[in-house]
């Protein structure tokens, strides 16, 4: 039997093309939103040639396919072509918002989650080495591989659009433009202005002097980009509607671009920066209640930060205290949901029983060690809840318990494991306590939590196979 008969008994035995809401990929698995899951022959499935393992989880059917899965979902697209539509009804309840946003996350970020890891191993390797001073900050060779390993998370806004407009099924080239309005070097040079405080720089631009575009640094953002493109496909769906069919060719892909950038640059791409800088006014009032306090939320925080991308809002306020007090309080913190993140990831690591997962899981798991969780959040923890959920505690009690000791730094640096010998001196043992903390709580709460789903599930499957 080949691939493409396998991939037609696929789609046979979850429901058909009619049961089949949305389906996406990671590393290692095919993922489908069904409408209905009781149409799925699970057992069947799993005996298909080429199909490592199937389960239901989280909402989610997924097909473990290993390193072939890319191959696989193209033949999937090449046999659905546009059959899939968007259902009016389904027979599940309504899906939570936070399932959705997740949902959504893992669907953009699994596809680039190979050149979100192999470039945050190399960053948190390169820091590693600075951090040992083996290698001289200034040198060309660390210019050279910093480039190499930051030029991913630097035009991440790219990777985004084209991921989200396959998942959004909008046109991924006009997905791209849009991003490459956000990130043209006119805007990104007039923020750089804007923030060294140049007189001469706006922080407002004017179209036809009647339309505000707001002066952002959208390099790195996550947020802005993947509003940007699912605003872009209700767009492209009302232009393409209205107009005639003799001008569609031209006309319809040139006002979608025109109406979706400006609603990029003008509403959707501001709303997501100042959302961010909101959550650094209130962190800063968190300070002023009690640091205890401001731990225990900023741990908490911490990680749905890093996944919506609204944590680059932290690092102005940790910059500030160093110019102001001479130290900070705030970076500890993100080294403890760092540390938490790791913890939760190695739990996967060591619970997963698919050898490519656990390369991947592993290879996330290092790279959130040396400071790099982008990895580990997008390509591991959204996969499971509730291990994001382990992560957020072990990384709220860790934060709490360094900032009650008053753990601080007095320079900035990456919150990587190498980062330790930073905090040599008189909070050097609360730190260290703290990074025990959040590895082991996150890493033991993960097992328990995960490893309790997975026995159930295996408890169901085991029932259901000897009915």
């Amino acid at each position: 039997m080949g691939t493409q008969d396998v991939i037609d008994q696929i789609i046979q035995r979850v429901g058909g093309h009619e049961n089949i809401n949305k389906v996406w990929h990671c590393m290692t698995r095919l993922r489908f939103d069904l409408i209905d899951d009781s149409k799925i022959e699970l057992r069947e499935i799993k005996t298909l040639p080429g199909v490592l393992g199937a389960q239901l989880q989280s909402d989610q059917f997924q097909i473990i396919i290993g390193p072939k899965v890319n191959e696989w979902y193209e033949s999937l697209q090449a046999r659905f072509g546009q059959q899939i539509a968007e259902p009016a009804a389904t027979n599940k309840g309504r899906k939570s918002l936070v399932s959705m946003f997740m949902d959504t996350v893992s669907g953009v970020f699994g596809p680039i989650v190979p050149a979100i890891a192999g470039a945050g191993m190399i960053k948190g390797l390169l820091a590693g080495l600075i951090a040992l001073k083996v290698v001289s900050p200034k040198s060309d060779t660390v210019m050279i591989i910093d480039l190499i390993a930051s030029g991913v998370f630097w035009f991440l806004p790219f990777f985004l659009a084209v991921s989200a407009a396959k998942i959004f099924k909008t046109n991924e080239y006009l997905a791209a433009a849009v991003a490459a309005c956000l990130m043209y070097p006119t805007l990104i040079d007039a923020a750089k202005a804007l923030a060294a405080h140049q007189p001469d720089a706006a922080s407002v631009l004017w179209l036809m002097n009647a339309i505000p575009v707001s002066v952002f640094n959208y390099a790195s953002s996550v947020i802005p980009v993947i509003f940007s493109v699912l605003a872009l496909k209700y767009i492209h769906k009302w232009v393409d509607s209205i107009m005639p069919d003799v001008l569609k060719t031209v006309f319809t892909p040139t006002l979608t671009l025109f109406i979706g950038a400006l609603a990029a640059l003008v509403v959707i791409g501001p709303i997501g920066i100042w959302l961010g800088k909101g959550l650094a006014l209130f962190i800063e009032g968190l300070f002023g209640i009690s640091a205890s306090f401001a731990g225990l939320v900023v741990g908490a925080i911490r990680p749905i930060a890093i996944l919506t991308g609204m944590h680059h809002a932290m690092t102005p306020i940790a910059l500030q205290n160093f110019s102001d007090r001479g130290y900070d309080m705030l970076m500890p913190m993100m080294f403890m949901a760092n540390m938490a993140i790791a913890g939760a990831t190695f739990a996967i690591w060591r619970l997963s029983k698919d050898r490519q997962d656990r390369t991947v899981t592993l290879s996330a798991a290092v790279s959130a060690l040396l400071g790099i969780t982008e990895p580990a959040l997008f390509g591991v923890l959204t996969r499971y809840k509730k291990a994001f959920i382990a992560a957020t505690i072990a990384s709220s009690l860790a934060s709490a318990f360094i900032a009650f000791f008053g753990v601080r730094l007095y320079g900035y640096i990456l919150s990587s494991i190498f980062s330790l010998p930073a905090y040599i001196g008189p909070y050097f043992m609360f730190a260290l306590s703290g990074v025990a903390i959040a590895l082991v709580l996150s890493f033991v709460l993960t097992t328990w939590l995960v490893g309790r789903e997975q026995k159930q599930q295996e408890n169901a499957r085991y029932a259901e196979s000897v009915r």
